[in-house]
């Protein structure tokens, strides 16, 4: 099976040692996206707003892979702050739309830059 590398302009550069998404068949394994903006490299500022962005990232990523959120079918929040998971419920229900893909939510010490919310996802496009 041969793997193709994902990039989006459109989405944070790498910082480090890892593509943006690795598509496997029809399978893509989308990196964990913090809220950086892709143009400025920086973290945007509040919580709504950089779940918001990483959606956003996520989203140009997916699209670069030939897909959309309706194709994700595993998705991964990590959250600094668990008093956050109303307000990632709430930003989530403006780009998802039943069937909801599986999702896990996890309280971690600390993420990469201070960002208070990481995602990663799973999708398979048809």
């Amino acid at each position: 099976m041969s793997k193709t590398v994902i990039n989006s302009d459109k989405a944070p550069a790498a910082i480090g040692t890892y593509s943006q998404a690795i598509k496997a068949g029809n399978t893509v394994y989308m990196s964990g996206q913090i809220p950086l903006d892709p143009k400025t490299m920086e973290l945007v500022d509040g919580f709504e707003a950089q779940t918001v962005q990483v959606f956003e990232n996520l989203k140009a990523v997916a699209e670069a892979a030939g897909g959309s959120f309706k194709d994700i079918v595993k998705l991964n929040i990590f959250l600094t702050d668990l008093s956050h998971f109303a307000k990632v419920n709430e930003v989530m229900g403006r780009y998802f739309e039943q069937p909801y893909p599986a999702r896990a939510a996890i309280g971690v010490a600390a993420l990469p830059k201070g960002a208070q919310v990481e995602m990663d996802a799973i999708l398979v496009i048809e």
